[in-house]
């Protein structure tokens, strides 16, 4: 369960690739949406969902950041060079800012159009009142971010096969899943 020098521990390689699933599932369910007409009870279901494992994402982003503060850092060898180790650490800064901000913005926005906020058969509390004007410039942050996202994600993943394959270490093979006999 917890982290060892060289590899992560099974809960932190089990929340890292849940919140993959979970983050793609978001990202789905946003983009699938354009197929149906506005209204409709597919594109509203759609949106629903991405609501839903958007605050999912939120939830799981915490109990990640509990991890990761209460655990080990498995090393990296050979050990990459005090640019590469910069480089990561402001790709993760980044990404949990993702993690925590976008679920944030889009409760915000749903507070704000004076929508509901569903999660998985509750309605959460707003966190703030109707105010039209304000939830158009959040989700137009929002929207941004969703970008960035991708671009953050899509590095996150070339950092990982560059240092596996290029440098050779052991940053990507640190997150994978143990195999079978193997320790």
């Amino acid at each position: 369960m917890s982290n060892a020098e060289d590899r992560y521990g099974s809960l932190s390689i089990t929340l890292h690739w849940l919140m993959l699933l979970l983050i793609a599932a978001v990202y789905a369910c946003i983009e699938l949406r354009v197929n149906f007409p506005r209204g409709s009870d597919p594109r509203e279901a759609l949106k629903t969902w991405h609501f839903m494992l958007g605050l999912g994402v939120l939830l799981l982003a915490c109990v990640r950041l509990v991890v990761l503060l209460r655990g080990t850092t498995p090393r990296i060898r050979p050990e990459p060079g005090v640019m590469s180790r910069r480089l990561a650490r402001i790709g993760h800064i980044a990404l949990y800012a993702l993690m925590l901000g976008m679920p944030v913005a889009g409760w915000l926005i749903l507070s704000a159009e004076g929508d509901p906020i569903p999660f998985f058969g509750i309605e959460l509390p707003p966190l703030i009142g109707p105010n039209e004007a304000l939830a158009e410039r959040i989700e137009d942050i929002h929207k941004t971010a969703g970008t960035v996202g991708y671009w953050l994600i899509g590095l996150h993943a070339a950092a990982a096969l560059y240092h596996h394959y290029i440098r050779r270490d052991n940053t990507l093979t640190r997150m994978l899943p143990a195999l079978r006999g193997r320790a």
